[in-house]
C-alpha cells in the first residue's frame, strides 16, 4: 500500500515522452514506443484502481502527500475518491486508443511525429495529475498546464485555421484560470494557512463569511465553465474542435474538459456549500440554455465536426444540471455521465475523422450515401450516434435516465424539461447520419472500408457502450460513496418521497 500508484502513473507518461522526443530523426519506432509506454501506464492504473475500496469512509485513497512550498502551505500531494479514480481510468484508457487513431496523421518528416506522439504523452501525464491533485494550488498549476501541450497540438498540428483556433483556445482558458487564482488566493488567505494550508482535506468545511464565500465561488466556478464549456462562455470549443486533429479533439473535449466539471463538484460544492445552494436558480437556468442551445446549434451546423462539439456543450449542460440538483441520483448520474461522454466523444470524433480522411472534407453535404461506400464506419458511426442519443442498452441512457429522475426529485419542471432534451439530441444525431451515410451511393472512386488498426480503434469503444450499457453497476458503486460525500459537504439530503395522504390512511399506515 506505499507503493506511489498515482506518482507513477504521472511519471510514466511522461518518461515515454522523453523517450520519444529523444529518439533519432527519421526513427520508424516513434508510434510504438508512445503506444507502448500509454499500455504500461493503462496497466499500472488497472493495478491502481485495484487497490482502491469503494465506501471505505475516508474523503481519498492511495495518498501521497510532500511538503513542496511549505512557506506557502503548498504541498505535493495526491489522492483519489471514486470520481477522479473513474476519470484517471478513463483518461489512461482513451490514450492508447488515440494514439492508435493517429497512427498515420502525421507524417514521418524531420521530427515532426517525434514532438506530436510526447505531446499527447505529456498531456496523458498532466489529466492523471490534475484529477488526482488534492492541493488546491497544486490543482492550479496542473489546471493551467494541460493548455501548453493543447496549445501546441492544435497550432502546430491543426487545420488550416490552427493558428487562430489555438490562440483563442488559450486566450479563454488563461482568462479562466486568472479568475481562479484570485479564488485560490482569497481561499487561503481565508483559510487555516500554515504549512498544509492548500489541502483540500483542510479547506472543506470552512467557516467563510457569506459574501466572501460567494465570491470565491464565483472565482471558481467561472473558470470551470470556461473548461466545461458551458453557455456563454462556449465560442472556443466549436473552433478548436473544427481545426484539431480528430484524436486531439477526443482528448480535449472527452477529458479535459471534464476538469470543469470534475472541479464543480470537488470544489465549488465542498469549499462553498451556502454559495453553491445561492448560486444554484442561476446555474440551473444557465444549464437547461447549454442544452437547448447546443443542441439547436448542431442541428443547424454543417461542419461534422463543429456538429459533434456543440452536442457536447448540450451534453456538458446536462451533467451540470445533474451537479447542481443535489441529490444522490442527479449527481451520481452526472459522475457516471462525465465517464460515458468521453466514450461517446471518442466514437463520434474518432469515426468522422476516418470519413473526413476519405472524402478530403468536413462539410455534410459533401457526403450521402456512405453507409454503401464505407458500411463498417458508417454502421460505426451510427453505433456511437445511438450512444449520443441515449439509446436504451448503451452507455449514455443510464446516465441522463439517472440525471432527469434525480433533477425530477426536486425540480419536477426542469426534470420536464430535461426530458425534451433527449428528443433534440435524437434530432441532431438522426439527422446527421441520415446526410452523411443515408441515400444513393454517391459518385466516387472506390475507397476503403475500415482497415485493420482502425477495427481496433473502435473496438474497444463499442465494447465500453455495451459494457457501460448494460452493466455500470461497478462503476456506480465506486461513484456513489464520493457523490454521497459531496452531498454532506454541501448539507443536503435527498427529497423525502411524496405519499399520498388517503392513500397510506387506506393502506393502515
Amino acid at each position: 500500500m506505499n507503493f506511489p500508484w498515482l506518482t507513477t502513473l504521472v511519471v510514466l507518461p511522461l518518461v515515454g515522452a522523453l523517450v520519444v522526443a529523444l529518439l533519432p530523426k527519421g526513427s520508424t519506432m516513434v508510434r510504438q514506443v508512445a503506444l507502448g509506454f500509454s499500455l504500461v501506464t493503462l496497466a499500472v492504473g488497472i493495478g491502481a484502481a485495484l487497490q482502491f475500496q469503494p465506501g471505505a469512509g475516508d474523503p481519498f485513497q492511495l495518498e501521497e502527500q510532500h511538503a513542496w512550498i511549505p512557506q506557502f502551505g503548498v504541498s505535493y500531494a495526491l489522492g483519489v475518491d471514486g470520481i477522479s479514480l473513474t476519470m484517471i481510468l478513463l483518461s489512461l484508457i482513451l490514450v492508447p486508443i488515440c494514439l492508435l487513431a493517429a497512427w498515420d496523421d502525421v507524417p514521418a518528416t524531420g521530427r515532426r511525429q517525434h514532438g506530436y506522439f510526447a505531446l499527447m504523452l505529456s498531456l496523458a501525464s498532466l489529466m492523471v495529475a490534475v484529477f488526482a491533485a488534492t492541493d488546491v494550488f497544486l490543482f492550479y498549476v496542473l489546471f493551467e498546464a494541460m493548455l501548453i501541450p493543447v496549445y501546441f497540438l492544435i497550432g502546430i498540428y491543426g487545420g488550416s485555421r490552427r493558428k487562430r483556433a489555438a490562440t483563442v483556445f488559450l486566450l479563454y482558458s488563461l482568462a479562466g484560470g486568472l479568475i481562479m487564482l484570485v479564488a485560490v488566493i482569497g481561499l487561503y488567505l481565508a483559510g487555516p494557512r500554515g504549512t498544509e494550508g492548500f489541502l483540500v482535506t483542510n479547506l472543506m468545511g470552512l467557516d467563510l463569511p457569506v459574501e466572501a464565500g460567494r465570491w470565491l465561488f464565483l472565482g471558481f466556478f467561472i473558470a470551470f465553465a470556461i473548461k466545461a464549456p458551458m453557455w456563454p462562455v462556449h465560442t472556443w470549443l466549436p473552433l478548436a474542435a473544427e481545426q484539431a486533429r480528430p484524436a486531439t479533439s477526443v482528448l480535449l473535449v472527452g477529458v479535459l474538459d471534464k476538469v470543469g466539471t470534475y472541479g464543480m463538484i470537488r470544489f465549488c460544492l465542498s469549499f462553498f456549500p451556502e454559495a453553491s445552494q445561492w448560486a444554484t436558480p442561476v446555474i440551473l437556468g444557465l444549464a437547461l440554455l447549454s442544452m437547448v442551445i447546443g443542441a439547436f446549434l448542431a442541428i443547424g451546423e454543417r461542419d461534422m465536426l463543429r456538429l459533434i462539439s456543440y452536442t457536447s456543450i448540450s451534453h456538458f449542460g446536462f451533467i451540470v444540471m445533474g451537479i447542481f440538483a443535489f441529490t444522490t441520483i442527479s449527481q451520481t448520474g452526472a459522475a457516471l455521465y462525465m465517464v460515458n461522454h468521453g466514450f461517446t466523444t471518442a466514437g463520434l470524433f474518432l469515426v468522422a475523422g476516418m470519413l473526413i480522411a476519405r472524402r478530403g472534407s468536413r462539410d455534410i453535404a459533401d457526403f450521402g450515401g456512405w453507409q454503401k461506400v464505407t458500411p463498417l464506419i458508417a454502421g460505426s458511426l451510427l453505433f456511437a450516434g445511438m450512444s449520443g442519443l441515449a439509446l436504451p442498452g448503451l452507455n449514455s441512457f443510464i446516465s441522463e435516465f439517472l440525471v432527469i429522475v434525480g433533477v425530477f426529485q426536486r425540480h419536477t419542471w426542469l426534470g420536464v424539461l430535461a426530458a425534451m432534451g433527449v428528443i433534440l439530441s435524437a434530432g441532431y444525431i438522426l439527422w446527421m447520419y441520415k446526410r452523411v451515410a443515408t441515400g444513393p451511393a454517391p459518385a466516387i472512386e472506390a475507397v476503403p472500408d475500415m482497415t485493420g488498426r482502425e477495427k481496433l480503434v473502435v473496438a474497444p469503444i463499442i465494447a465500453a457502450f455495451l459494457l457501460l450499457g448494460f452493466f455500470p453497476k461497478p462503476v456506480l458503486d465506486v461513484l456513489e460513496p464520493a457523490v454521497q460525500q459531496t452531498l454532506q459537504h454541501v448539507g443536503v439530503s435527498d427529497p423525502a418521497p411524496a405519499v399520498d395522504t388517503a392513500t397510506a390512511k387506506g393502506s393502515g399506515r
